[in-house]
């Protein structure tokens, strides 16, 4: 507790090894086995690992609100979980697990967010982007997706109703999620 009975916010420092950006970078080396266990058929260890992934991500953003966070895992973190998920729609559309058009939408959606911030920083006016509430969604449907996909190769078991329902949630919730964020910075 702060002086006056407040909680005590926690600081943002510049410190690069926490064991919160421990557990981040773990996750960021993780994305090559993933992408290797996947094109090398080993679907069910490629669902235990991105699993794996996944919990790291909760247990290191609980550290970091706890311990505080730092300068380094704030830009680590999305650059982790944004190359685990994408590395995986790209690498189970290459096996035909996933269609491509869908890989290319997600990949394409995060092409547009991260080049339009890029080029407004260019420009000079730096723009923090806070996740939207459409973009939280599809983030979760496009992770359920990949688990499921790789749940059922790794079981050797075909739910093409199920798939095909995840695949065009993912993809309307990117088609909105990417819409939201250009019409946001469009705005006047």
């Amino acid at each position: 507790m702060a002086d006056g009975g407040e909680l005590a916010r926690p600081q943002v420092g510049y410190g690069f090894l926490t064991l919160p950006n421990v557990i981040t970078f773990a996750r960021l080396c993780a994305v090559p086995m993933a992408v290797w266990l996947v094109l090398q058929d080993y679907f069910a260890t490629a669902f235990w690992l991105f699993a794996g992934a996944g919990a790291s991500d909760a247990v290191d953003g609980w550290l970091a609100r706890r311990r505080g966070t730092s300068y380094v895992g704030a830009l680590l973190d999305p650059v982790a979980d944004k190359a685990l998920l994408v590395t995986m729609y790209i690498t189970l559309a290459a096996v035909h697990e996933l269609p491509d058009w869908l890989a290319i939408l997600v990949v394409f959606r995060d092409a547009v967010i991260v080049g339009g911030v890029a080029v407004l920083a260019l420009l000079g006016q730096p723009l923090m982007i806070q996740p939207l509430m459409v973009s939280k969604v599809n983030t979760a449907l496009q992770i359920v997706l990949v688990a499921v996909v790789l749940l059922l190769a790794g079981l050797g078991l075909s739910a093409p109703a199920l798939t095909l329902a995840l695949c065009w949630a993912v993809a309307s919730s990117t088609f909105a999620s990417g819409a939201a964020y250009v019409w946001k910075v469009a705005r006047p």
